[in-house]
Parts: C-alpha cells; structure tokens; sequence
C-alpha cells in the first residue's frame, strides 16, 4: 500500500457531518456568511456562535470546519503527506483535529496528537476526555495508558523515547516545527505516515523548506479553514479597537532571528526598552482611562518587567497577579481560574499565555513587550479576539509600537508556506496592501487615511510628522476590498490574459499592481468576461505608459 491509499484510508470517513463534496461545504460557509450579515444588517444583536455538542458530548462542527476537514482528506488522498492547517486563533482547531481523530477511529487506525508545551498536553488531553475519546498520555512522569489508540504525546518526551507505531500524527502549534530538530527527527523517523500540522499563524520561517531526509518539504501543501476577517464577518471572532502611543525608541536594541525563523528583538535587551515608562507611557493610566473594569491580558518584555506592572497595578487597587513557566501547576490554575471568575481582572505573562489559553470573557490586552515577530503579536492578539455574551469588540492597549509596525492583528495575512528562501534585511517578503497607521498631528488619533477622521484636519503631505510620545491613541481602520472582489477581479484579469495569449503571471503582475500585493489564496478561475473596473484600470496603463515613453523620448 502507497502513501496516497494510506492516507485515503485514514481519513476516509473524518467527514462527520455526511458531506460528499469540497462544493457541499463551500456552499455551507457561504450560506453561513450570507445569514450572520443579514443578521447584522438588520441591527439585531448578534449572538456570539458557540462550538456546540451533539448528544455524544463530541462538537458540533461549523461550516468552514467541515469545509476544512473536507479539504484535508482531499489533500491527503490526492498523495499529499504531511499537510498545514491554518485556521485563526479561537477558530477552534483542535475541534477540526478532534473530527480527523474520530475519522481515523472509524477505520481502526491509531493517532498521536502532538503538543510542545505540557500545558498543552492536559488541556488537549480534558477536550478529549470531554468529547468521548478514549486515549493514552504520552509526557514525561504523567505517562499513561500507552496501549490506548489514541496518545496526547509531548514532543520532548517523543524525541527521547521515540514514537509509537501509529496511521496519522496532529501537531499542535506546528508553526514551531521548523524551528524544531526535534519534530524534524520525528517527522524522518516516521516518513510516510500522514501527517496535519494545526496552526493559527503558519508563517514561521522555512515550514515549506525542502529537507532530503524527509523526501520533500518539511509541509507540503497548506488548508486554510477561513482567514480572521471573515470569521469576524461571520461573527465567530469580533473585531478590535486598537489605541497606541508613539513607537518606543529601539535604537541600538539587537535583533536575532526566533524559535519561528522571524528576526526580532532579543530577550535580553528589549526588557530594558520596553520597562521605561518614559518610552511607552504609563499603562496603568491609560488602562484606568481606556479598560477600567474589563478581564485583561498583558504580554510583557520579561519576568522581571511583568511583575513590576502587576506592582504596579495592585498600587492602583487593581487585583492583578503575575504568572510564569515557573509558577507550580497548582498555583498556576489557581491563578487562572481566578482570572475567569473575575477575582483577578489583570493577569500579566511574558509568553505563556500566547498559545492554547481560552478565555473568550478576555476583552482587553495590555501588548508591553515590543516585537517585531508577526507569529508572536498574531499569537498574543487572538487572546482576545474570541466572542462572549460581554463583549461586541476586543480592545488592544499597545505600549510596544508593535500595531505601527506590524499592522492591525484582524488583517489578511501570507497565505502560503516559506520555503526558506532568504528574506530582505527587514525580514519580510510581502508588499502592504496599504500603510501602517500614523498620528494625526492634530488630536493623535492614529489613522490609515490622510484626512484624520475625527478631527478632520488634513496635514500638507510631509516627512517625519512629529507625534506626541506616551499618550495612547485610538488607529483606525481603512477599509478594504472583500476578498470575493478580489477574486473577481482576478478572474477577470485571468479571461483577458488567456483570451489575449498574454505569457503566464501577467493576470499577477496586474493585480498586484492594482492591489499592492500578489493573489495569493484566490483560485485560478476565469470569469466569462472583464468588467469596466479591470478594463478601465488597463486603460490606464496604457496611458500611464505611454505618457511615460514620452517623457522619455522629450528628455533624450
């Protein structure tokens, strides 16, 4: 039997809902969508969807869930073998990960799940047991029943005791896998096992790298469950506001690449940055003024700056409490538990809290360790993007600079895995779509548009607009295509390119021009016929071009 019937054969029947056809579930998301807008169209409240039980206890899955488990099994029968799953922070993966392990059970085939962190490991191993699945414990000390066919494995003690025979490996947070010498060993030792990495930012460096020992690239082919706008749209994640004060003063901070691949401030020096109130402004007043009262997350530059905030906070009379990779289990889940009760309104973290904490009450993050790293500020992000009855909108207190450098965390990102291939001295490959936000000179409302929208003044265009240091302003959004647009407008640029014999990548090359950035994630589909919108924006080209050939001939 060959890879491709292996992997057939295990997710033959992970499809639960009974659905047949990768256009049955497509139809489902958009039918999905379409009533969740009428439904904010007609300014009713909008309740915030939950996950859902059958009567098994097992979740019931959405639309774009089934999608994505549809979309998988195709990719994994059609001899694809190790597979990447994007789906959002909050988007529920290990719910996908949950159906593909029921699936696999269906045909007797035995799984591992897969975790970095032993947090992870108890907090996938209690869904389990509350969704029916039977399975074993594969951690260190907390080893336990190994005979059973499904195992909640960390990777540490995989890497020094080996991996049991197993039909299909989940990996949890997989965006870590290429960072890893662990999972890639693993990964070697068992080649040809079919392999769903699950991760909400599969951005990390290398993850499509080619690898000899592997056969091929360490992941193969990438499913995208649904993007954070229109799970936002769809209202299974809500939006956020964003308020920040100028960008920190990070000259001579050193930079070396992560455990993700991303160049970033090192650990070392960005604590004695970012623990400056000077710098970043004082969080507890701008707490007081802009969250007083709500459940609240801060991420932190390091221990020592995290508990010097919850100081500072317990000062004020704010109940606050610190938590870490050291902290004892016990107390830990003391801790957080009083955070959900509301005993505790501010917990602050260096980075424990980035993956696999779930608590949708969360509405405000206190983002005081500045990055540079997207995988990082998406992952501290997503604490608070998922919806509760308390809640319409999240509320990011950035004291790092990180939202004027990276973007709003709710944007469309790179939906394709790097191959490793050198980046640029910034770190990146991507071209914006649109700027990153900037102060008004006026009322330092930060904005994307050059009439300021609140105050409505509108600065002669300038370099080096000055912003007034330490006082957090809200950044507002500007509005952006609908991803169904851009579709047709690719489609469009796609008929004229095929109906003109125009060489391959040109239909690219012209929306990039248009949108400022490559389709990626859009379908190679042609649309019967272009519209005045993509006519009218290739008529100015031409022009554009031609105007400019005749400059060029009047100055030779």
């Amino acid at each position: 039997m060959n890879d491709m019937q292996s992997a057939s054969i295990v997710l033959a029947e992970c499809y639960p809902l009974g659905c047949t056809s990768e256009d049955y579930a497509s139809n489902a998301l958009a039918t999905d969508l379409q009533l969740r807008r009428e439904e904010k169209r007609r300014d009713t409240p909008l309740t915030p969807p939950g996950q859902g039980e059958a009567a098994s206890g097992f979740p019931t899955l959405r639309p774009y869930q089934t999608n994505a488990v549809q979309n998988l099994r195709i990719a994994l029968a059609g001899g694809i073998v190790r597979e990447m799953l994007c789906s959002p922070t909050g988007s529920g993966k290990t719910e996908i990960g949950m159906a593909l392990v029921r699936g696999a059970r269906r045909k007797n085939k035995r799984v591992a799940f897969l975790c970095n962190r032993v947090h992870l490991v108890e907090q996938t191993s209690r869904r389990f047991t509350r969704a029916g699945i039977m399975h074993g414990i594969l951690q260190g000390e907390n080893t336990a029943r190994v005979y059973e066919n499904v195992l909640v494995a960390s990777i540490k003690t995989v890497a020094r005791r080996g991996l049991p025979d197993v039909d299909l490996i989940l990996i949890d947070e997989a965006h870590t896998v290429a960072g890893s010498k662990e999972y890639r060993r693993m990964l070697a030792a068992a080649k040809g096992v079919p392999v769903v990495g699950l991760s909400a930012t599969p951005y990390a460096r290398g993850l499509g790298k080619h690898y000899d020992e592997l056969g091929g690239a360490l992941f193969e082919h990438m499913t995208v469950a649904a993007t954070i706008p229109e799970l936002i749209d769809a209202g299974y994640l809500v939006d956020c506001d964003v308020y920040a004060p100028s960008e920190p003063d990070m000259t001579g901070i050193k930079q070396a690449r992560n455990a993700f691949g991303d160049m970033d401030y090192t650990d070392a020096d960005v604590g004695r940055a970012a623990d400056k109130p000077e710098l970043v402004g004082d969080i507890v007043t701008h707490w007081m003024r802009l969250a007083r009262g709500t459940p609240t997350v801060c991420f932190a530059a390091n221990i020592a700056h995290s508990k010097h905030i919850v100081e500072r906070f317990l000062a004020a009379g704010v109940t606050a409490e610190h938590i870490d990779c050291y902290t004892e289990e016990e107390d830990r889940r003391a801790i957080l538990a009083r955070v959900e009760t509301a005993e505790t309104l501010v917990i602050s973290n260096v980075g424990i809290l980035a993956e696999g904490w779930d608590f949708p009450a969360c509405r405000t993050l206190i983002l005081a360790r500045p990055t540079r790293s997207l995988i990082r500020y998406i992952q501290m992000a997503g604490r608070v993007l998922r919806p509760h009855g308390s809640k319409t909108r999240a509320l990011i207190l950035d004291h790092s600079g990180t939202a004027t450098r990276l973007g709003f965390p709710t944007e469309e990102f790179p939906l394709e895995l790097d191959d490793g291939t050198p980046r640029d001295a910034k770190g990146t490959q991507e071209v914006r779509e649109k700027p990153l936000p900037k102060a008004c000179p006026s009322c330092s409302y930060l904005k994307t548009v050059h009439k300021c929208p609140v105050c409505g003044f509108a600065p002669e265009r300038r370099a080096n607009v000055d912003v007034r240091a330490g006082d957090l302003v809200r950044i507002a959004k500007k509005a952006k295509a609908p991803k169904i647009d851009k579709q047709a407008f690719y489609s469009q640029l796609l008929c004229i390119a095929s109906s003109r014999s125009y060489k391959a990548g040109w239909a690219a090359n012209k929306y990039r021009e248009y949108f400022g950035v490559w389709p990626r994630g859009l379908r190679e589909v042609m649309a019967p016929e272009a519209g005045p919108v993509v006519i009218g924006f290739l008529k100015h080209l031409q022009i554009r071009d031609a105007r400019a050939k005749r400059g060029a001939h009047a100055g030779a």
